[in-house]
């Protein structure tokens, strides 16, 4: 419950008036009405009487909400309510507004049937509402008497029509006049030319606690300092939401993080232009002009440096540096990231960061890294909170304890439900004692593929889609990201491979195992589409060691195949095909002491390839598809090729 009864109106409103006065300048033009709120250093009027302030509520027909109250016995109205309302009302001016805008019937047009009675009742405030504006820039400021909270207190709603937002919503009377207060400090905290530098107790208080609260980030206590900062920002003080923004970015945040005030800083801008344009590229349908909205103030190099990094970002090449040991730890974390394994990366860049060094005072911790295409994806709202509780930056405090990583181990995570990728079919290649580059070698056509830069599963498909001309009916060709396996393998997964043919199915795993082992499985035990169906294959040397395949309701298997895996184990019972290939899955893991890097597949970058075909070639008599595209370009009337086409595009 909130005790407004405690507050000292009289300090408050002296205070802002002090503050106001002092904020013009000599020169301005002096109005009757301004300069005896000058001279006499008080925005206010005399107090209002408790007869005057009944006399008010028996014409109103209501009594007055505390804060309110406790106002007009202080104040009899008010001028200069922050920055859009040049007078507000005491006992008289206070009226109902009765809907004399007709904006209720403005805000109901837009309803229907279908409306939620939030907005029915948003729309009814202006008939209902206690109109307090008497004279402002288009501003209505109105207490709602059925928006009432424990205490008495009525809200109080203001809005402008050119803000084009919904009414703004404040929780009394008493906080409607401290948020003015703190408009009045934003739009002071920029003066304009001529104007005096803003400077009262209020704007050292804040500028104090805002220097405390860089160290206290520093030294890991995050939370305390983002309280701080924020309570600084609403006050428009400089650097408190740039410094306030590092934190919120680390934190998995990116609406409205602008680095303000410290982005268009050329010491700061290497680690922060790289989020911020980041955020705008994820965004492809925001026209580029609007990058410079953030960069307002910025030199012409540093605007240019921003548009660079833009094309860096959308092209996947921008790549995070950083000086001394904690850039060498970069790198090697971007070499483990790269393979899938996140979890190291992620432990490397933690263990180094006693070493990193700011670019300067404000610098809080290192960002540019989120927008790195490999390294971007390590950060987790659970690794933020850990890097911005470490102490760092030379000063010093407790270590966090480890943030728990998103890999669960193992395959079994395969099995479970993905909202995110509704994966119900995907297929997988392990090879043992073989690095994840000489993957392509072993399971393409031996023409030299070459692993594709790293990028989400998702990118490399549009890319392949994009450039592919010829599509056929019995080739598969498996788009596939490799990585780490564990200590011993490495590993080729499809996460959206073509429907299963038991027929023609070829299993690369012989192939693939030369001078090694090799495990293939293609699950579909969830498939959507057509029968469940599940295949796994052992080889080693270059032969099949044992295999089985259940599909069409039966399993065909091959070779002498581990009790742990016996497939009569498993398929007894398919009522709950989840829970079978889960434990299918971990008895392969248990079995050959593999994992897969959830976290790196699912939402990291790896490199790609194309696979040779998984189906045999059609024999003698049976019939395929071959579906070849040509582009031809577009030609202009006098037969010209369009500037823009290129050869054989159309």
């Amino acid at each position: 419950m909130k005790d407004t009864t405690a507050f000292d109106w009289r300090d408050f409103l002296l205070r802002w008036s002090g503050e106001w006065v002092d904020s013009l300048p000599d020169d301005e033009t002096r109005v009757e009405d301004r300069e005896a709120a000058r001279q006499a250093r008080w925005l206010g009027f005399p107090p209002a009487s408790e007869e005057r302030i009944a006399f008010m509520e028996e014409r109103l027909g209501r009594r007055m909400p505390p804060s309110y109250r406790e106002f007009l016995a202080v104040s009899d109205g008010w001028r200069h309510a922050g920055g859009f309302v040049s007078l507000l009302a005491g006992t008289e001016g206070a009226h109902w507004h009765d809907n004399e805008s007709e904006l209720a019937d403005l805000f109901e047009e837009d309803l229907d049937e279908e409306s939620e009675p939030e907005e029915w009742r948003e729309a009814d405030l202006w008939r209902r509402g206690l109109q307090l504006d008497v004279e402002s820039d288009a501003t209505y400021v109105l207490l709602d008497p059925e928006d009432v909270d424990e205490d008495g207190e009525w809200a109080v709603y203001t809005w402008a029509g050119w803000r084009a937002e919904s009414p703004e919503r404040h929780a009394s009377f008493l906080a409607f006049m401290r948020d003015m207060h703190r408009q009045f400090h934003r739009l002071r905290a920029q003066p304009s030319d001529g104007k005096p530098v803003f400077v009262n107790d209020t704007t050292r208080r804040l500028d104090a606690l805002v220097e405390e609260a860089r160290l206290e980030a520093l030294r890991g206590g995050w939370a305390r300092a983002v309280k701080a900062l924020d309570e600084a920002k609403a006050y428009g003080r400089p650097r408190a939401a740039g410094l306030g923004d590092q934190i919120r970015r680390l934190l998995g945040h990116t609406s409205m993080v602008h680095f303000d005030d410290l982005v268009t800083d050329p010491r700061y801008a290497p680690e922060l232009l790289p989020p911020l344009v980041a955020e705008h590229a994820a965004h492809s349908y925001w026209d580029d002009s609007t990058l410079r909205f953030p960069l307002r103030g910025a030199d012409d190099d540093l605007v240019a440096l921003a548009y660079t990094t833009l094309e860096q970002v959308r092209g996947g090449t921008y790549r995070y540096t950083a000086t001394g040991p904690f850039g060498e730890a970069v790198e090697r974390a971007r070499e483990r990231a790269r393979w899938g394994d996140t979890d190291t990366a992620w432990r490397t860049l933690r263990n180094a960061l006693p070493l990193w060094e700011p670019l300067g005072p404000d610098h809080l911790a290192p960002l540019g890294w989120v927008a790195d295409p490999v390294l971007g994806p390590l950060l987790t709202p659970e690794r933020g909170v850990e890097l911005l509780s470490a102490p760092r930056g030379g000063q010093t405090g407790e270590a966090p304890e480890p943030a728990a990583g998103p890999d669960p181990g193992g395959l079994a995570w395969l099995a479970e439900h993905d909202p995110g990728d509704n994966r119900a079919s995907y297929r997988l290649v392990l090879v043992e004692r073989v690095g994840p580059e000489e993957l392509p070698a072993r399971l393409s056509d031996g023409d030299g593929t070459m692993l594709n830069e790293p990028m989400t599963l998702r990118e490399a498909r549009q890319r392949l889609t994009h450039d592919q001309r010829e599509f056929s009916s019995y080739d598969d060709r498996a788009l596939m990201a490799v990585g780490r396996a564990g200590p011993r393998w490495s590993f080729a997964f499809d996460g959206d491979p073509a429907p299963f043919g038991r027929r023609r199915f070829v299993s690369p795993a012989p192939i693939a195992s030369t001078g090694t082992r090799a495990v293939v499985v293609w699950s579909g035990l969830r498939t959507r589409h057509g029968e469940p169906f599940f295949h796994l294959s052992v080889a080693r040397d270059g032969a099949e060691q044992y295999a089985f395949t259940y599909a069409d309701g039966e399993i065909r298997r091959s070779g002498e195949i581990p009790q742990a895996l016996d497939p009569s184990r498993f398929f007894g019972d398919l009522e709950d095909r989840a829970e079978v290939e889960h434990s299918l899955l971990e008895a392969v893991a248990g079995e050959f002491g593999t994992r897969l890097p959830r976290h790196a597949i699912t939402s990291g970058r790896l490199h790609t390839f194309t696979t040779r075909s998984w189906t045999r070639p059609p024999m003698d008599g049976e019939t395929y598809t071959v579906i070849s595209t040509h582009y031809e370009p577009v030609r202009s009337a006098d037969g010209e090729r369009a500037a823009d086409q290129e050869p054989g595009s159309r």
